[in-house]
Order: structure tokens, then sequence, then C-alpha cells
């Protein structure tokens, strides 16, 4: 194992599947000459050269329908948004052309490309710029929707992707960049639609995904030294999803409480609250817990952006709350 940057994640990723196959290339906003606004794309210019790795206008439907375009034709696309929240300008070329191309086809064309970028909040951004649409493109068939919060899982995830014949929403965090993490040191892919057990515990299941995961581990913590034990999943992949993992969990705990950066209606805690109930209804001891942001647009103020984003304490009330404590 190596221990390295969820931006170098990231790149390693990319690099090594453009290593293995000359179909792939990288293109967006300021990926090439200033090595990625969030330096996610280091070195590759370098060594890819300007065929491959491809700077673009700031004209998100203009490229993401090249993108589309490329795909139908055998290529393999990474487009890469500053943000997601710009991706709703190309929003149209994702909805309507790369997830319904396939069956609209009747199979002739497969759409393997990749839309990545950050997503939700990053910090004193303003509204329009700290939105989570992870449920809006998980709502959507045809796409797949994958959301690591660590570089191990950003590397294996973002490799099978790109492999995947299919298009995939890739959404990583601003916040995220800079953390550390282990990744193995050789080839290695994670599969797609498989969530995985962060942490083992028998009293209540936390269900999570994205940078907002951390919350639920320092829940965790200040919850351990009462003697109250956390399973926390990390959904990895929102669509599809890992549902399995999930009812195994709540079978065991028989509590389930769902923390997600998103508002509080139609999200995927909505999804998995349903699916949970419908399912396993009679192993739960309590009701189901969702968290949420604010129903309100996202604040600039630190103190209301404290107050709007949800957090450990929230999750150790929670917690408290199912267990009847």
């Amino acid at each position: 194992m190596k221990t390295i940057q969820f931006r170098e994640a990231i790149c390693e990723a990319m690099s090594e599947e453009m290593r293995r196959d000359e179909s792939i290339y990288l293109m967006g906003e300021e990926v090439a000459e200033y090595n990625g606004a969030y330096k996610a794309s280091k070195g590759m210019l370098d060594e890819f050269g300007p065929d491959r790795v491809l700077d673009t206008p700031i004209s998100e439907l203009g490229f993401a329908g090249i993108g589309v375009g490329s795909a139908m034709n055998g290529n393999r696309p990474i487009i890469e948004f500053m943000t997601f929240n710009f991706s709703l300008v190309g929003i149209d070329q994702i909805i309507n052309n790369a997830a319904k191309m396939r069956q609209m086809s009747g199979g002739q064309f497969n759409i393997p490309i990749v839309f990545r970028g950050p997503t939700a909040s990053a910090g004193q951004l303003g509204a329009t710029h700290s939105q989570a649409f992870e449920n809006w493109f998980a709502n959507t068939p045809g796409l797949k929707v994958v959301v690591p919060s660590n570089p191990k899982d950003a590397k294996g995830l973002l490799k099978s992707a790109i492999r995947d014949n299919d298009p995939v929403i890739f959404m990583e965090s601003e916040q995220m960049y800079g953390d550390k993490g282990e990744v193995p040191e050789g080839e290695f892919t994670i599969p797609l639609g498989v969530a995985e057990t962060k942490r083992e515990g028998n009293d209540v299941t936390i269900v999570s995904f994205g940078k907002i995961i951390k919350e639920a581990y320092k829940a965790a913590d200040e919850l351990a030294k009462e003697n109250i034990s956390c399973e926390i999943i990390d959904l990895r992949t929102v669509r599809p999803l890992d549902l399995d993992a999930i009812f195994t969990s709540v079978k065991k705990t028989n509590r389930l409480i769902i923390l997600e950066e998103a508002w509080p209606l139609a999200n995927i805690a909505s999804e998995i609250t349903y699916q949970v109930q419908s399912n396993i209804f009679d192993y739960l001891d309590a009701p189901i817990l969702k968290i949420n942001t604010a129903d309100t647009p996202t604040p600039y103020s630190p103190q209301l952006l404290e107050e709007w984003l949800p957090n450990s304490k929230d999750v150790v009330k929670a917690v408290k709350k199912v267990m009847y404590k």
C-alpha cells in the first residue's frame, strides 16, 4: 500500500487507463495547461499530449455533446466538469443523449463515457455552487452514479467507470482532493454497485456516501464512548444501489439512519427508507431516520452554513433517538 491524496488517486486512475487504451481521452475546462482546476490531471498533458488531454472553452453543453458523439464513434471520453453545478448547462446531453442512446438505437450504440467532477458544498461558495445532484442523475435510467469517499475507492471505482460500456456519473468533492489515504500499489479495480461496510457494529446501521460520511465516523467514535456500537456502510455507488448490503446490516442491528448531503425531498435516503420498510419491515425496532441538509438554498454565511449542513452532532442525536436513549 502507498499513501496518496485523493486528487492523485483520480489522476492515477485516468493515467493508467489511458496507457491501457488509446481510445480514452480527457476533456474539460483547464484540464491540460493548468493541470486541472484541482490538479487532478497534473502531468497528464505532458504524458499524453494535446490530442488526448484537451482544454475546452467554457461551454459545458458543447463539450458534453462532443463527448457523447465521440463515444458513439468508438472513443471512451472522460468529461470533467469544474463542478457538477455547471453540468446543469450541459444536462440535456447527459439526460437526453448519453443516458438514452443505447435504448433508442436498439442497442446499436453503447455510450462508454464518464462525466466526473466535484459535487455538493465546498465551504462558502454560495447557493449556485454548493448543490448535490446525485439523486437527480440517479433518477435517470441509463446512468450509473458513483460517489467515492476516500482515495482507494476513488481510484478503484474510477477505473471501473472508465471501463464500463455505459455512461457513468462520477462525483467527487473539492474538500476531499487533499485527503490522504492508503491505495494498493498494483493494478486493482472496485466493481460498481457494491457497497462496503467501513465499520462493524451491532446497535445501529448508518448508511452514507461521499465526504459527509466523515461525520458518521466522528459520531461513531463519540458513541463508542457510551458503549453504542455503530455499523457504517459506505454506498460508494448510488445507482445501482447495493440494497442487499443494507438489508443484511439492518437485519443485524434492527435500526437504520441514513446520512446524506442533499435536500430532504425525494433523495437517495428516501429511496433507501422505502426499500427497507417495504422489504424487511419486521426487522426494524425503531423508525428509520434520515439526516439531510436544511430545505433551503445553501447559505453563504459561515454560521448559517454550519447549521444547514448535517454534522456529527446530528448523527449522535439521531442514533440516541432510535436507541430510545
